[in-house]
C-alpha cells in the first residue's frame, strides 16, 4: 500500500524506519535526484554515525561557484537569475568537494559533472567505470534496498510520471528481483516543475512505496546554460552534418560541439543554399569527400531523422521544431519490416502516423527554455517523443534486437572526446593520470553498436588544439596514458580541419588521415613519431594543403557567415541578456589573453590605455564608477576586452 506524505522529516523518519542497517540507496542521474529530500537525509545521517548510507548515483549537478573578480562580478547576478535564491546545493557534493564526507557516508558516482570533482580523493576514489548499459546490475550487485527519484504528477491522473529518467529505475529493479532480492524500498517525490512524459514513463501510483509532496516553494530545475559556439566549434558541426543520410536516425551527445551540429543541420533543411556557401566556403571539396558520398548528404531532409539518443536535450527540440526529426517508427517488428521493404499499405502508414515515435531517449537535460518546451507540447507532439529505459535506447541487446535494427536505420552516433591518438584510439572521460573528468556513460555503448549495425556510423568529435598552462597542446596525439574507445573500435572522427575516416583502414592509413585533421603546427613531429615508430613510410611527405590547418584560415573562411548571421553565437537561444553576450565574449577573449605570465602582462599593460563607450556592460559589472585600484584595473581590464570582440575590431 502506498503511503503519501508531505513533510520531509516524516519521510526521513519512515525511511529510517523501514530500512534496517545500512542504506544501500540508488538515486538517478541529472534532475531527476530529489535533492531537499537527499539533503534531509544526508543531515540525519551525518548526526547519526551509527546509521550507514551508501549512495550509488551519477551527475550530480551543482551550480557553479561564481568566483571573485570580473568573473564574479559577471556570474553572480546570472546565476542567482537561472539557478534562484533558494536552488538546494547538495550537501552530500558540498562535502565531497572539501573531502569532508563522514565515515558512515559513501557515495559512488559513475558519471560526474565535468571537471567539477576533479581533485576530490574522495570522488575519484569512489567513482566506478561502468557503461551506461551496466549500471542497472551493478546496483543488484550491490544489492540496493531503496531508490528514490523526482517523478512528475498529472491532475486527475492516478499515474505518476518517471519523466526526465526513464532511465535505470526500471531497469534496476528487475535486475534486483532477478537476483531473489527483496524489491528495494521505492521513494517517489512529486516536483510540479517536472514535465508529464508518458509512454512507458508513466506508471501506476503504487509503483512506489512510499510518495512525497513536499510543500512550496519549490525550486527551480536545474537549467544548463547555453554556451556561445566558436568558430572550431561550428566547423565541426559542420563536417559533421554533412555525414547524416536522409531517413535515418541520429543521437548526440551535450555540449557546445553537439549544438554546432544541430545547428549545421537545421541550417541544412531550412536554407539549403546558405548552408551550401557556408560548406563550400569551408572545404570546397566536401562533397566530393567519399564518406559524405557513401554515407551522408547535403540535401534538405526529405522524409526526416529518427532520434534515438539516451539524452533528450536542447538541440533536439531544435530539430524537432524544424522538421529535421519527424521519421516515426513503431513498436511492431511486421509493421517496421513492411516499411523497410516498401510493401507497406495504407493502413500501416496511417497507423504509423497515428502511433509513430519521432524522438526516443532515456533522460533529458537542458536550459529552462527547453523545459518550458516540454511542458507547453501539445497532446499529440507528445506522444512522439517516448522516454524509454538505457537498456532499450543504448543497445541492441535489450530484447528486441530485430525491431531496434529496423528502426535504426543509417544510424549516426555523435559524441564527444577530448583527445585521439593517431592510431584511432579516443581519450573522453580521464586523464593519464586515471582522474576521471566525467565518465563513460553511453559512449562506448554507441561506439560498439555502431559497429553491430551494417549502415550505421560512429564519429568521435573534437578540437584540434587545447590550452594548458598558458600553452597550445595538439589533441591528436601520438598515445596517452589512458583509453576511453580503443582503436580496434576507430571509425570516424572529426574536428575543425576535416573527417578522418579510420574504419578498416590499416595504421599507416590511419596515421595519414589523423595527421591531416592535426593542427599544422603540429604535423610534423605527429609524422616524425610515426616514422620512429615504424607506423609511416620514410618518404612520405605531407600535402602542401595541411598548413591551412589554422584557427586564423578558418576564422577567414567562416568570418562572412558568422557577420551575415549564418552562424550566430547562439544558434539555440541564450540564457544570457544581450548585454551579458558582449560581456561573455569580453571575459573568454581576457581569459584566453591572460593564460600565461608574459600574455598577462602584454595585457595588462595594453589595458593601462584602454577606453570602452559600452556603458551598459560597465553598469551590468558596477563598475561605472571604479573606486578602489583593484576596481580600475579590472574597469580598464574590462574596457580593453570589449573593444577587441566588439564586430569593428580589428583581428
Amino acid at each position: 500500500m502506498t503511503i503519501y506524505l508531505d513533510s520531509l522529516d516524516q519521510a526521513v523518519e519512515h525511511i529510517l524506519g523501514h530500512v534496517a542497517g545500512t542504506l544501500r540507496m540508488g538515486a538517478p542521474l541529472g534532475i531527476g535526484k530529489p535533492h531537499r529530500l537527499l539533503n534531509a537525509l544526508y543531515q540525519r545521517i551525518e548526526a547519526d554515525r551509527q546509521r550507514r548510507w551508501q549512495l550509488y548515483t551519477a551527475l550530480s549537478l551543482d551550480p557553479p561557484d561564481a568566483g571573485s573578480g570580473l568573473q564574479g562580478r559577471f556570474l553572480k547576478p546570472f546565476l542567482q537569475r537561472q539557478f534562484g535564491e533558494d536552488f538546494p546545493r547538495l550537501d552530500y557534493v558540498q562535502a565531497m568537494k572539501r573531502d569532508a564526507l563522514p565515515a558512515n557516508i559513501e557515495v559512488e558516482e559513475f558519471y560526474m559533472q565535468s571537471g567539477a570533482l576533479l581533485n576530490s580523493r574522495q570522488t575519484q576514489r569512489g567513482y566506478a567505470s561502468l557503461n551506461y548499459t551496466h549500471v542497472a546490475e551493478a546496483l543488484a550487485q550491490r544489492e540496493v534496498n531503496i531508490i528514490v527519484q523526482k517523478v512528475a504528477a498529472q491532475a486527475g491522473s492516478d499515474r505518476l510520471s518517471l519523466s526526465s529518467n526513464n532511465d535505470l529505475t526500471q531497469d534496476t529493479v528487475q535486475a534486483v528481483l532477478d537476483r531473489g532480492l527483496p524489491r528495494p524500498l521505492m521513494v517517489a517525490e512529486i516536483d510540479p516543475q517536472l514535465p508529464w512524459m508518458g509512454g512507458s514513463a508513466s506508471v501506476a501510483a503504487d509503483y512506489f512505496d512510499l510518495v512525497i509532496t513536499p510543500p512550496p516553494p519549490y525550486p527551480k530545475l536545474f537549467g544548463l546554460p547555453r554556451q556561445p559556439i566558436g568558430d572550431a566549434d561550428y566547423a565541426i558541426g559542420l563536417y559533421a552534418s554533412a555525414l547524416v543520410r536522409d531517413g535515418g536516425t541520429l543521437q548526440i551527445g551535450i555540449g557546445a560541439l553537439a549544438d554546432a551540429l544541430c545547428h549545421a543541420l537545421v541550417l541544412r533543411h531550412t536554407d539549403n543554399a546558405a548552408y551550401r556557401r557556408v560548406l563550400a566556403a569551408l572545404d570546397p571539396q566536401l562533397e566530393q569527400h567519399p564518406v559524405v558520398r557513401s554515407h551522408g548528404g547535403l540535401d534538405p531532409f526529405e522524409h526526416g531523422l529518427y532520434g534515438c539518443s539516451e539524452m533528450i536535450n536542447e538541440g533536439f527540440k531544435r530539430l524537432v521544431e524544424t522538421g529535421v526529426i519527424r521519421r516515426k517508427v513503431v513498436d511492431d517488428e511486421a509493421l517496421m519490416t513492411r516499411i523497410a521493404t516498401g510493401t507497406a499499405n495504407l493502413g500501416d502508414l496511417a497507423r504509423l502516423d497515428r502511433d509513430g515515435e519521432y524522438l526516443h531517449g532515456a533522460f533529458y537535460l537542458g536550459s529552462p527554455d527547453f523545459y518550458d518546451w516540454l511542458r507547453q507540447l501539445d497532446e499529440s507532439e507528445r506522444r512522439g517523443i517516448g522516454m524509454r529505459r538505457i537498456s532499450e535506447i543504448n543497445q541492441l541487446y535489450g530484447g528486441h534486437e530485430t525491431l531496434e535494427r529496423l528502426q535504426r536505420r543509417d544510424a549516426r552516433f555523435f559524441n564527444s572526446c577530448m583527445m585521439a591518438t593517431a592510431l584511432g584510439a579516443a581519450v573522453s572521460d580521464a586523464l593519464e593520470d586515471g582522474r576521471v573528468v566525467s565518465g563513460v556513460g553511453g559512449q562506448y555503448n554507441f561506439v560498439a553498436m555502431s559497429h553491430a549495425l551494417p549502415d550505421a556510423r560512429s564519429a568521435l568529435m573534437f578540437r584540434a588544439v587545447r590550452e594548458h598552462a598558458g600553452k597550445q597542446q595538439s589533441n591528436v596525439r601520438w598515445n596517452y596514458g589512458h583509453t576511453t574507445i580503443p582503436r580496434h573500435l576507430r571509425d570516424l572522427y572529426i574536428n575543425e580541419y576535416g573527417i578522418a575516416d579510420l574504419l578498416a583502414r590499416n595504421d599507416e592509413e590511419c596515421v595519414i588521415a589523423m595527421a591531416a585533421i592535426t593542427d599544422a603546427r603540429f604535423q610534423a613531429p605527429l609524422l616524425e613519431q610515426a616514422r620512429q615508430s615504424l607506423k609511416l613510410r620514410s618518404d612520405f611527405q605531407a600535402p602542401a594543403h595541411w598548413c591551412d590547418n589554422t584557427l586564423q584560415r578558418l576564422q577567414e573562411k567562416l568570418r562572412p557567415f558568422r557577420h551575415d548571421g549564418s552562424l550566430p553565437d547562439y544558434p539555440l537561444g541564450s540564457d544570457f541578456t544581450p548585454v551579458e553576450q558582449r560581456l561573455a565574449k569580453a571575459l573568454a577573449w581576457l581569459k584566453a589573453n591572460t593564460a600565461s605570465t608574459p600574455s598577462r602582462i602584454k595585457t595588462v599593460l595594453h589595458a593601462l590605455t584602454a577606453r570602452s563607450q559600452d556603458h551598459e556592460a560597465f553598469e551590468r559589472m558596477q563598475l561605472q564608477a571604479p573606486q578602489s585600484l583593484g576596481e580600475r584595473i579590472e574597469a580598464r581590464l574590462l574596457a580593453l576586452a570589449l573593444r577587441q570582440t566588439t564586430p569593428a575590431a580589428s583581428p
